[in-house]
């Protein structure tokens, strides 16, 4: 391994060293190059990690310790990771696998769906290493299916091509899972993602056992994983998305768990439809909104709180007196307190109130390292309108 110094950093924890912060030459060295990181002025080992010179964020640790990063390095991260899921937490047919540094595997996403496994490759580090995580993972599980989804444009900044393609087994039929007793067909070769949200799995029960009756409207529904769970409580759900496909998958979730009468799903612009239904003066019981991260940089944050604000404000605007709303952000660069003030100020714009039901994060299998504050981005509060 190359050896590479650093100057020093208050920072303990944090698997990402920047550019700035290197006093090695590192000009020479390949993209995913393996290094060992040192203290320059007191030679204090660091960790090892692999390093991008062309990125700001130059250096990710793989570990604090001086391991050999080989298959038995991944084998056992994995086992681990898996252990983590199945054992302490008790998931034992979808979750995600490994998130990537809150792993300690920066770079990485796997997320498993019974016999399906959607990996994503985010650096050129972890690039280096892909045959080997494919035959690590499909000796350890025997999936039948393993898709590579590396199309996040976060590889183009790593100087990685995007792809999308089915390593093992075919897709003649979409994968099915269940989810607190409800089943879900998704695409997990063209849909968001990895194909299917399994961050918002306590979120989404926690709302399920909080309601029982009304009329509720799900925006950016994509394939009803909110809107079922709501229809299975009696709620008449109508979910509003922009993709055709998306839409599709919902109606036939919709069909294959009996919830046909209680659901319906309309594609449609969300801020069209918000702005309609106001024309309309309709009113709803409960209203989730769960758009896409509205924000990729810093940069864009001040667009992104905007954009959450108006959303936000059109949705209250819908609510029935007591009504309760479930927003969320899945931006990292938005904070909970950014999301907070923005939520409570989309209520003042209505001149209503709420109160606060509850506050969700990303479920327990994305792990959050407390070292690493990057790693935590989801951000959902359950509000009932106080009027």
């Amino acid at each position: 391994m190359e050896k590479i110094f650093v100057k020093p950093s208050k920072r303990y924890g944090s698997l990402w060293i920047y550019k700035n912060e290197i006093v090695s030459d590192i000009s020479n060295l390949y993209s995913g190059t393996l290094v060992k990181v040192y203290e320059s002025k007191s030679n204090k080992f660091i960790g090892v990690g692999y390093i991008n010179p062309k990125s700001t964020i130059s250096i990710r640790l793989l570990s604090f310790k001086e391991l050999t990063i080989d298959e038995q390095f991944f084998r056992s991260r994995i086992i681990q990771c898996k252990q983590y899921r199945e054992e302490f937490l008790g998931l034992k047919e979808n979750y995600r696998l490994i998130f990537s540094e809150s792993d300690f595997l920066p770079g990485l996403i796997v997320d498993k769906y019974n016999k399906c496994l959607v990996i994503q490759i985010l650096t050129a580090g972890m690039e280096n290493f892909k045959e080997m995580i494919i035959k690590i993972l499909d000796t350890i599980f025997s999936p039948e299916i393993i898709i590579l989804r590396n199309d996040s444009h976060s590889r183009l900044k790593e100087g990685l091509k995007l792809e999308k393609t089915i390593v093992k087994g075919d897709l003649n039929e979409f994968p099915l899972i269940i989810e607190d007793d409800i089943k879900f067909l998704f695409d997990p070769l063209h849909g968001q993602k990895t194909g299917f949200f399994l961050d918002q799995r306590e979120n989404r029960i926690f709302l399920k056992n909080l309601i029982t009756k009304g009329e509720g409207l799900d925006l950016f529904c994509y394939v009803g994983s909110w809107s079922l769970h709501m229809a299975k409580k009696g709620i008449k759900i109508t979910g509003i998305d922009s993709s055709q496909n998306a839409i599709d998958l919902a109606k036939e979730n919709a069909k294959i768990n009996n919830l046909i009468d209680k659901s319906q799903f309309i594609k449609a612009d969300v801020f069209d439809y918000l702005k309609w239904e106001i024309k309309k003066d309709k009113k709803y019981d409960l209203i989730v909104v769960d758009p896409p991260a509205f924000v990729k940089s810093k940069n864009e944050k001040k667009d992104a709180l905007e954009g959450y604000l108006n959303l936000n404000t059109l949705a209250i605007k819908l609510l029935k007196k007591e009504g309760i709303i479930a927003t969320s952000s899945c931006s990292q660069h938005v904070s909970d307190y950014d999301f907070y003030e923005v939520i409570k100020e989309a209520f003042l714009r209505n001149k209503k109130t709420g109160k606060l039901i509850y506050r969700g994060t990303q479920s327990k299998d994305h792990p959050i390292l407390l070292s690493m504050p990057e790693t935590s981005y989801l951000k959902c509060l359950i509000i009932k309108l106080f009027d």
